[in-house]
């Protein structure tokens, strides 16, 4: 996973276009004002240092840094770079979320939409077992999918345009994403990505291809189990469809 990583260009050479995507006020707000009641709820204990991994360029970061002392790991030191200037005060480090090993733990863990990129079962246990080592008795880890072999939907094609708020002066950007499963009976989709971006009115066409995980529901209740997690259940509605969050609590 690590290799193929480097070769997806929104987190190499295209990473400028990831500001963009999303109003990082409004839209990733939502989502972590949900991420931080479930914290909130599910918790054992108070929750005041937070772990962001698979952080990106920090947007979440941003929102949750509100409430928490957050700290992001990511793999892709450009992303990293953009997390750290739009949250100068918040500590940034390099890490894959299957093998990182800090000199700390947390009260909450964040385990955001890298996770898709989790392509076999095993680095999916990898993954749910460093969380739950980082994590404080008592604690909440919450990851969920972006998709489940019961939900996804073949060929499913999603356009969004730039934040024009964020997009430099002459630049126009949109993002085009497609997901398709070529063999339904392994454990991996295909995210095509193409952005459209003219620079003062000229067009130019890149494109983008990612390797994601696609697993049944119950492997990630089991795994999420055998990795010493108890378990609940939440939904997160976002374009007319919920997406199953789970709120993993650590014994003790």
């Amino acid at each position: 996973m690590t290799e193929k990583h480097n070769f997806y260009r929104l987190y190499s050479d295209l990473a400028w276009l990831w500001p963009m995507w999303g109003d990082v006020e409004k839209e990733y707000a939502d989502w972590c004002n949900f991420v931080v009641k479930l914290i909130n709820k599910y918790a054992k204990i108070p929750a005041k240092s937070l772990l962001d991994i698979t952080c990106g360029g920090g947007k979440n970061v941003f929102n949750l840094r509100k409430h928490f002392e957050v700290t992001g790991i990511d793999i892709s030191p450009v992303m990293l770079k953009q997390a750290k200037e739009l949250n100068p005060d918040c500590e940034f480090l390099q890490g894959d979320m299957r093998f990182f090993s800090l000199e700390k733990t947390f009260d909450a863990i964040l385990m955001d939409d890298g996770v898709s990129y989790i392509t076999n079962r095993d680095d999916l246990k990898a993954a749910f077992t460093i969380a739950f080592q980082h994590l404080d008795p008592g604690g909440v880890l919450i990851v969920g999918p972006d998709f489940t072999t019961e939900t996804f939907i073949q060929n499913q094609t999603v356009t969004t345009p730039a934040n024009i708020k964020i997009s430099p002066d002459g630049v126009e950007v949109i993002f085009i994403e497609n997901y398709y499963d070529p063999d339904p009976n392994d454990d991996v989709y295909e995210g095509t990505m193409l952005y459209l971006i003219r620079e003062n009115g000229k067009l130019r066409i890149e494109t983008d291809f990612h390797r994601l995980g696609l697993f049944p529901i119950n492997v990630w209740r089991k795994t999420l189990m055998r990795a010493g997690f108890e378990i609940n259940e939440n939904t997160y509605p976002e374009n007319n469809s919920n997406f199953v969050v789970f709120s993993c609590v650590k014994p003790g």
